[in-house]
Protein backbone atom coordinates (compact mmCIF):
# COMPACT_ATOMS: atom_id res chain seq x y z
CA UNK A 1 0.00 0.00 0.00
CA UNK A 2 3.14 2.80 1.25
CA UNK A 3 4.30 1.74 -2.63
CA UNK A 4 1.11 2.52 -4.12
CA UNK A 5 0.90 6.07 -2.47
CA UNK A 6 4.33 6.81 -2.98
CA UNK A 7 3.81 5.94 -6.94
CA UNK A 8 0.88 7.76 -6.89
CA UNK A 9 2.18 10.84 -5.38
CA UNK A 10 5.50 10.57 -7.83
CA UNK A 11 3.26 10.43 -10.86
CA UNK A 12 1.17 13.59 -9.25
CA UNK A 13 4.70 15.39 -8.43
CA UNK A 14 6.00 14.47 -12.22
CA UNK A 15 2.34 15.89 -13.55
CA UNK A 16 2.99 19.48 -11.70
CA UNK A 17 6.76 19.73 -12.69
CA UNK A 18 5.57 18.71 -16.72
CA UNK A 19 2.96 21.38 -16.11
CA UNK A 20 5.38 23.90 -14.58
CA UNK A 21 7.82 23.38 -17.54
CA UNK A 22 5.32 23.78 -19.57
CA UNK A 23 4.59 27.06 -18.72
CA UNK A 24 7.99 28.21 -17.94
CA UNK A 25 10.31 27.17 -20.97
CA UNK A 26 10.91 28.31 -24.39
CA UNK A 27 8.01 27.85 -26.91
CA UNK A 28 5.85 26.19 -24.55
CA UNK A 29 4.11 29.16 -23.19
CA UNK A 30 0.11 28.35 -24.18
CA UNK A 31 -1.65 31.21 -22.79
CA UNK A 32 0.15 35.01 -22.09
CA UNK A 33 -2.12 37.96 -21.53
CA UNK A 34 -1.62 41.72 -22.21
CA UNK A 35 -2.98 44.41 -19.87
CA UNK A 36 -3.94 47.23 -21.30
CA UNK A 37 -6.82 50.28 -19.66
CA UNK A 38 -9.88 51.08 -19.10
CA UNK A 39 -12.91 49.74 -21.63
CA UNK A 40 -13.14 53.46 -23.05
CA UNK A 41 -9.24 54.08 -23.53
CA UNK A 42 -7.11 52.91 -26.83
CA UNK A 43 -4.89 50.55 -24.92
CA UNK A 44 -7.99 48.20 -24.41
CA UNK A 45 -9.45 48.52 -27.90
CA UNK A 46 -5.86 48.21 -29.48
CA UNK A 47 -4.98 45.49 -26.82
CA UNK A 48 -7.94 43.05 -28.18
CA UNK A 49 -6.56 43.83 -31.76
CA UNK A 50 -2.92 42.87 -31.11
CA UNK A 51 -4.13 39.65 -28.81
CA UNK A 52 -5.43 38.30 -31.41
CA UNK A 53 -2.53 39.14 -34.24
CA UNK A 54 -0.48 37.07 -31.86
CA UNK A 55 -2.40 34.01 -31.48
CA UNK A 56 -2.79 33.77 -34.86
CA UNK A 57 0.33 34.79 -35.80
CA UNK A 58 2.73 34.07 -33.02
CA UNK A 59 0.87 30.85 -31.88
CA UNK A 60 0.05 31.16 -28.52
CA UNK A 61 -3.47 32.06 -27.25
CA UNK A 62 -3.67 35.70 -25.79
CA UNK A 63 -5.94 37.70 -24.05
CA UNK A 64 -6.53 41.42 -23.51
CA UNK A 65 -7.09 42.28 -19.79
CA UNK A 66 -9.16 45.63 -18.91
CA UNK A 67 -6.56 47.17 -15.87
CA UNK A 68 -5.96 50.35 -14.56
CA UNK A 69 -3.42 51.51 -17.12
CA UNK A 70 0.28 52.28 -17.35
CA UNK A 71 1.44 52.25 -13.37
CA UNK A 72 -0.86 49.05 -12.41
CA UNK A 73 0.57 47.22 -15.18
CA UNK A 74 3.80 47.37 -14.27
CA UNK A 75 3.18 46.18 -10.93
CA UNK A 76 0.94 43.71 -12.98
CA UNK A 77 4.07 42.38 -14.57
CA UNK A 78 6.25 42.99 -11.72
CA UNK A 79 3.55 40.69 -9.63
CA UNK A 80 3.51 37.72 -12.72
CA UNK A 81 -0.29 38.59 -13.07
CA UNK A 82 0.80 39.32 -16.98
CA UNK A 83 3.22 38.68 -19.85
CA UNK A 84 2.90 41.60 -21.82
CA UNK A 85 1.99 45.52 -20.90
CA UNK A 86 0.75 48.55 -22.36
CA UNK A 87 2.53 51.50 -20.79
CA UNK A 88 3.23 55.34 -21.28
CA UNK A 89 7.21 55.55 -21.70
CA UNK A 90 7.21 58.17 -19.40
CA UNK A 91 5.88 55.18 -17.08
CA UNK A 92 7.65 52.72 -17.71
CA UNK A 93 10.68 55.29 -17.09
CA UNK A 94 9.94 55.74 -13.58
CA UNK A 95 9.04 52.27 -12.88
CA UNK A 96 12.89 50.89 -13.97
CA UNK A 97 14.25 54.16 -12.25
CA UNK A 98 12.20 53.98 -8.64
CA UNK A 99 11.03 57.40 -9.26
CA UNK A 100 7.62 59.56 -8.55
CA UNK A 101 5.03 56.86 -8.06
CA UNK A 102 7.63 54.13 -7.81
CA UNK A 103 10.28 56.25 -5.34
CA UNK A 104 11.56 53.40 -3.41
CA UNK A 105 10.34 50.16 -5.70
CA UNK A 106 11.98 50.24 -8.83
CA UNK A 107 10.88 47.17 -10.90
CA UNK A 108 14.14 45.62 -12.63
CA UNK A 109 12.05 42.60 -14.08
CA UNK A 110 10.44 44.59 -17.06
CA UNK A 111 12.00 45.29 -20.73
CA UNK A 112 10.47 46.89 -23.85
CA UNK A 113 9.40 45.40 -26.69
CA UNK A 114 8.68 49.02 -28.44
CA UNK A 115 6.84 51.99 -29.47
CA UNK A 116 3.43 51.83 -30.72
CA UNK A 117 2.10 55.73 -30.78
CA UNK A 118 1.94 59.06 -29.57
CA UNK A 119 -0.40 59.48 -26.77
CA UNK A 120 -1.92 62.83 -26.75
CA UNK A 121 -2.34 64.29 -23.50
CA UNK A 122 -6.20 66.08 -23.47
CA UNK A 123 -7.51 68.67 -21.59
CA UNK A 124 -10.84 67.66 -22.51
CA UNK A 125 -14.28 69.72 -21.80
CA UNK A 126 -17.57 71.49 -23.20
CA UNK A 127 -18.21 74.36 -24.58
CA UNK A 128 -20.86 74.84 -21.59
CA UNK A 129 -18.25 75.28 -18.83
CA UNK A 130 -16.48 78.33 -20.88
CA UNK A 131 -12.40 76.92 -20.76
CA UNK A 132 -10.48 77.52 -23.15
CA UNK A 133 -7.24 77.72 -21.05
CA UNK A 134 -5.19 76.03 -18.25
CA UNK A 135 -5.32 79.04 -16.24
CA UNK A 136 -9.26 78.89 -16.31
CA UNK A 137 -9.05 75.50 -14.37
CA UNK A 138 -8.51 77.21 -11.24
CA UNK A 139 -11.18 76.42 -8.75
CA UNK A 140 -12.75 74.27 -10.94
CA UNK A 141 -13.45 70.30 -10.81
CA UNK A 142 -10.90 68.27 -12.77
CA UNK A 143 -10.54 64.51 -13.56
CA UNK A 144 -6.90 63.84 -13.04
CA UNK A 145 -6.86 60.18 -13.43
CA UNK A 146 -6.29 57.77 -10.42
CA UNK A 147 -3.58 58.98 -7.96
CA UNK A 148 -0.02 57.06 -9.47
CA UNK A 149 -1.62 56.66 -12.95
CA UNK A 150 0.32 57.90 -15.83
CA UNK A 151 -2.66 60.75 -16.41
CA UNK A 152 -2.66 61.59 -12.92
CA UNK A 153 1.79 62.45 -13.77
CA UNK A 154 0.40 64.31 -16.85
CA UNK A 155 -1.68 66.62 -15.38
CA UNK A 156 0.48 67.14 -12.53
CA UNK A 157 3.22 68.85 -14.77
CA UNK A 158 0.84 70.34 -17.09
CA UNK A 159 -0.29 71.95 -14.12
CA UNK A 160 2.90 72.91 -13.06
CA UNK A 161 4.35 74.60 -16.43
CA UNK A 162 0.87 76.61 -16.40
CA UNK A 163 2.18 77.56 -12.69
CA UNK A 164 -0.49 75.30 -10.85
CA UNK A 165 -0.69 72.86 -8.30
CA UNK A 166 -3.40 69.88 -7.56
CA UNK A 167 -4.39 72.78 -4.63
CA UNK A 168 -5.64 74.81 -6.98
CA UNK A 169 -8.32 73.14 -8.68
CA UNK A 170 -10.84 70.54 -6.87
CA UNK A 171 -9.07 67.44 -8.58
CA UNK A 172 -11.60 64.10 -8.94
CA UNK A 173 -9.54 61.07 -9.35
CA UNK A 174 -11.91 59.13 -12.56
CA UNK A 175 -11.21 56.61 -14.94
CA UNK A 176 -11.65 57.55 -18.78
CA UNK A 177 -15.58 56.67 -18.90
CA UNK A 178 -16.31 57.94 -15.63
CA UNK A 179 -14.51 61.37 -16.76
CA UNK A 180 -17.07 61.14 -19.63
CA UNK A 181 -20.28 60.82 -17.82
CA UNK A 182 -19.33 63.19 -15.77
CA UNK A 183 -18.47 66.13 -18.08
CA UNK A 184 -21.77 65.23 -19.83
CA UNK A 185 -24.03 65.46 -16.83
CA UNK A 186 -22.08 68.55 -15.67
CA UNK A 187 -20.81 67.13 -12.49
CA UNK A 188 -17.47 67.71 -13.71
CA UNK A 189 -15.73 71.11 -15.39
CA UNK A 190 -12.86 69.56 -17.43
CA UNK A 191 -10.66 66.12 -17.91
CA UNK A 192 -7.64 65.13 -17.97
CA UNK A 193 -7.27 61.98 -20.30
CA UNK A 194 -3.94 60.76 -21.60
CA UNK A 195 -4.49 58.36 -24.52
CA UNK A 196 -4.29 57.99 -28.70
CA UNK A 197 -6.72 60.31 -30.50
CA UNK A 198 -9.84 59.68 -31.36
CA UNK A 199 -10.15 58.56 -27.64
CA UNK A 200 -13.54 56.67 -27.37
CA UNK A 201 -14.37 58.08 -24.25
CA UNK A 202 -14.44 61.81 -25.85
CA UNK A 203 -16.10 60.72 -29.08
CA UNK A 204 -19.31 59.23 -26.63
CA UNK A 205 -18.79 62.30 -24.91
CA UNK A 206 -19.16 64.60 -28.67
CA UNK A 207 -21.78 62.27 -29.10
CA UNK A 208 -23.81 64.54 -26.80
CA UNK A 209 -22.33 67.87 -26.86
CA UNK A 210 -19.73 69.74 -28.03
CA UNK A 211 -16.43 68.64 -27.46
CA UNK A 212 -13.46 71.84 -26.40
CA UNK A 213 -9.72 70.39 -26.04
CA UNK A 214 -7.62 72.89 -24.16
CA UNK A 215 -4.50 73.63 -25.75
CA UNK A 216 -1.07 73.88 -24.61
CA UNK A 217 1.24 77.36 -26.29
CA UNK A 218 3.82 76.78 -27.85
CA UNK A 219 6.37 78.55 -25.26
CA UNK A 220 4.51 76.24 -22.18
CA UNK A 221 5.36 73.10 -24.82
CA UNK A 222 8.63 74.03 -25.61
CA UNK A 223 9.11 74.85 -21.09
CA UNK A 224 7.48 71.26 -20.54
CA UNK A 225 10.08 69.47 -22.53
CA UNK A 226 12.83 70.81 -21.41
CA UNK A 227 11.89 69.91 -18.35
CA UNK A 228 10.65 66.87 -18.74
CA UNK A 229 12.51 65.79 -22.34
CA UNK A 230 10.01 62.26 -22.95
CA UNK A 231 7.40 65.02 -24.17
CA UNK A 232 6.69 66.02 -27.54
CA UNK A 233 4.73 69.05 -29.08
CA UNK A 234 1.30 66.86 -30.73
CA UNK A 235 -1.10 68.78 -32.98
CA UNK A 236 -4.79 67.10 -32.97
CA UNK A 237 -5.96 67.01 -36.29
CA UNK A 238 -9.22 69.39 -37.46
CA UNK A 239 -12.17 67.28 -37.57
CA UNK A 240 -11.44 65.36 -34.58
CA UNK A 241 -14.26 65.26 -32.40
CA UNK A 242 -16.19 67.16 -34.51
CA UNK A 243 -13.73 70.41 -34.22
CA UNK A 244 -13.52 72.97 -36.68
CA UNK A 245 -9.72 73.62 -36.17
CA UNK A 246 -6.58 71.84 -35.03
CA UNK A 247 -5.56 71.88 -31.63
CA UNK A 248 -1.71 72.06 -30.66
CA UNK A 249 -0.97 70.05 -26.92
CA UNK A 250 1.55 67.75 -26.04
CA UNK A 251 2.28 63.38 -25.98
CA UNK A 252 3.85 61.05 -24.26
CA UNK A 253 4.58 57.50 -26.54
CA UNK A 254 2.93 54.76 -25.83
CA UNK A 255 4.65 51.38 -25.44
CA UNK A 256 4.62 47.81 -24.60
CA UNK A 257 6.73 46.13 -22.32
CA UNK A 258 7.23 42.24 -21.40
CA UNK A 259 8.09 40.27 -18.21
CA UNK A 260 12.18 39.65 -18.66
CA UNK A 261 12.14 36.35 -18.18
CA UNK A 262 9.77 35.57 -21.40
CA UNK A 263 11.75 33.66 -23.90
CA UNK A 264 13.83 35.41 -26.58
CA UNK A 265 12.65 33.09 -29.41
CA UNK A 266 8.53 33.71 -27.86
CA UNK A 267 9.25 37.62 -27.56
CA UNK A 268 11.03 37.28 -31.31
CA UNK A 269 7.98 35.76 -32.39
CA UNK A 270 5.68 38.38 -30.53
CA UNK A 271 7.34 41.12 -31.91
CA UNK A 272 7.57 40.13 -35.79
CA UNK A 273 3.57 39.37 -35.43
CA UNK A 274 2.55 42.54 -34.27
CA UNK A 275 4.95 44.71 -36.44
CA UNK A 276 4.93 42.78 -39.89
CA UNK A 277 0.79 42.62 -39.23
CA UNK A 278 -0.12 46.19 -38.72
CA UNK A 279 -2.77 46.06 -41.49
CA UNK A 280 -5.18 44.83 -39.48
CA UNK A 281 -5.19 47.10 -37.28
CA UNK A 282 -8.65 49.18 -37.71
CA UNK A 283 -8.08 51.78 -35.20
CA UNK A 284 -6.25 55.14 -36.74
CA UNK A 285 -3.02 54.32 -34.41
CA UNK A 286 -2.39 51.65 -35.98
CA UNK A 287 -0.84 53.88 -38.84
CA UNK A 288 2.07 54.87 -36.24
CA UNK A 289 3.09 51.21 -35.53
CA UNK A 290 6.74 50.81 -37.08
CA UNK A 291 9.34 48.99 -37.09
CA UNK A 292 11.15 51.79 -38.24
CA UNK A 293 10.61 53.21 -35.28
CA UNK A 294 9.82 51.26 -32.26
CA UNK A 295 12.87 52.10 -30.79
CA UNK A 296 12.35 55.92 -30.44
CA UNK A 297 11.38 57.38 -27.08
CA UNK A 298 12.42 53.61 -24.93
CA UNK A 299 14.41 54.67 -21.99
CA UNK A 300 13.97 50.53 -20.34
CA UNK A 301 16.33 48.16 -21.42
CA UNK A 302 14.94 46.19 -24.77
CA UNK A 303 14.09 42.61 -24.82
CA UNK A 304 16.85 40.31 -26.11
CA UNK A 305 14.08 38.84 -28.43
CA UNK A 306 12.71 42.20 -29.79
CA UNK A 307 16.22 43.52 -30.19
CA UNK A 308 16.94 40.23 -32.35
CA UNK A 309 13.93 41.47 -34.78
CA UNK A 310 14.70 44.93 -35.26
CA UNK A 311 18.17 44.54 -35.92
CA UNK A 312 17.19 42.12 -38.58
CA UNK A 313 14.66 44.34 -39.88
CA UNK A 314 16.64 47.97 -39.89
CA UNK A 315 19.73 46.52 -40.50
Amino acid sequence: MKKKKVGILAALGLSATLLLGACNSGGDYKFISIVTGGTTGTYYSLGGTLANIISEEAGVETTAEVSQASAANMTALKDGKAEIAFVQTDIAYYATAGELMFEGDAIDSIAAIGALYPETIQLVTTADTGIASYEDLKGKKVSVGAPGSGTFANAEQLLEIHGMTMDDIDAQNLDFGESQESLQSGQIDAAFITSGTPTGAVESLNATTEVVIVPVEDSKADELIEKYPYYAKETIPAGTYGMAGEVPTVSVLAMLAVTKDLPEDLVYDITKAIYENTDQIQHPKGAFIKAETALDGIDIDVHPGAQKYFDEVNK
